[in-house]
């Protein structure tokens, strides 16, 4: 029992541990490296977070043509992101149209993420 409860202390890892040195000979630990200076992993969580509860908004709120509209001019469909002029050609409607519908479905996803 004794032998088993080491060995599983023994494949531990800490964070804080030192697991070698840089070098300036200084110690560095596994939370050095695994760091991200850009951003910490709350806010990581939390972007994925919003974004896929505004993928489940566009989904159950927008209805056909908003929902092609805005996957089209901000390429969420895995394309590179269209123009209203491109979208309009696409779609046999006037770019202003197109325009109205974008700024109709934002306005819509907005106020749905605030209420959220």
């Amino acid at each position: 029992m004794y032998l088993r409860s080491n060995k599983k202390l023994g494949a531990e890892v800490y964070l804080n541990e030192p697991i070698g040195k840089d070098k300036d000979d200084n110690v560095v630990t596994l939370q050095e490296i695994l760091e991200n200076d850009d951003r910490n992993i709350e806010d990581e969580v939390d972007l994925k977070f919003k974004i896929k509860n505004l993928y489940e908004k566009i989904k159950n709120i927008l209805k056909d043509r908003e929902k092609t509209i805005i996957e089209l001019r901000f390429g969420l469909n895995g394309d590179k992101p269209k123009t209203q002029h491109e979208i309009a050609n696409m779609m046999g409607i006037s770019r202003s149209y197109v325009s109205r519908i974008e700024t109709k479905a934002i306005g819509k996803l907005a106020k749905e993420m605030r209420e959220s």
